[in-house]
């Protein structure tokens, strides 16, 4: 059996750190799990997330993002996180259970709002840069942005993995996502995280 090596990286958030088995975790999608009862669709988030000390699990591309909860050491956590992924990798187990809805990559929030039919061309270019420029971004971050919706002005936008209830999450959305959705989009006037 050859030998696995699973790389971590810090993230913005104190409390998230990326995990990077070397191989693809999500085929395409991500899926953000928010609480064990949701984690339940996964093996590997339930496992994780029966640690004790795991408030989030979070799959992206080629990563697995883990948040702990306030007053947990990730010292004391990182051994049993890395030998949950290890175990899980190394037996190709798969990622979520059978019969779950589990391919769906963007759950259908009841956060959506209806876009207005006129914004038609507007909202295409601000999902196309969230596509192009956001999300990569905040990928390299252990996270992921979902856009949610456009109205009068303003775009809200879901953050998931790192990105949600990090420190620096507010001053990404407002500086770097804010800035770069006004300069090509005109019409937007604020973006704001729900």
């Amino acid at each position: 059996m050859a030998t696995m090596l699973i790389e971590t990286e810090p993230t913005p958030n104190p409390a998230t750190v990326k995990f990077l088995p070397g191989r693809a975790v999500m085929g395409s999608g991500t899926r953000d799990f928010a609480s064990p009862e949701e984690a339940e669709a996964s093996p590997l988030a339930n496992a994780l997330f029966s640690l004790g000390d795991v408030t989030g699990v979070f799959f992206g591309g080629d990563f697995v993002s883990v948040t702990i909860a306030p007053g947990s050491e990730w010292s004391d956590v990182k051994p049993d996180v890395l030998a949950t992924l290890l175990e899980h990798f190394s037996a190709n187990m798969p990622l979520f259970a059978p019969g779950t809805a589990a391919g769906i990559a963007v759950p259908a929030d009841d956060d959506e709002f209806a876009d207005d039919p006129a914004d038609a061309e507007i909202v295409e270019q601000i999902r196309d840069l969230i596509e192009t420029r956001v999300r990569p971004a905040v990928a390299n971050d252990g996270g992921d942005i979902v856009y949610r919706g456009f109205d009068k002005g303003t775009v809200y936008l879901k953050m998931q993995g790192a990105c949600s209830g990090c420190p620096s999450s507010s001053a990404t959305l407002k500086n770097g996502i804010e800035q770069l959705l006004k300069h090509y989009v005109p019409e937007v006037t604020e973006v704001r995280a729900v």
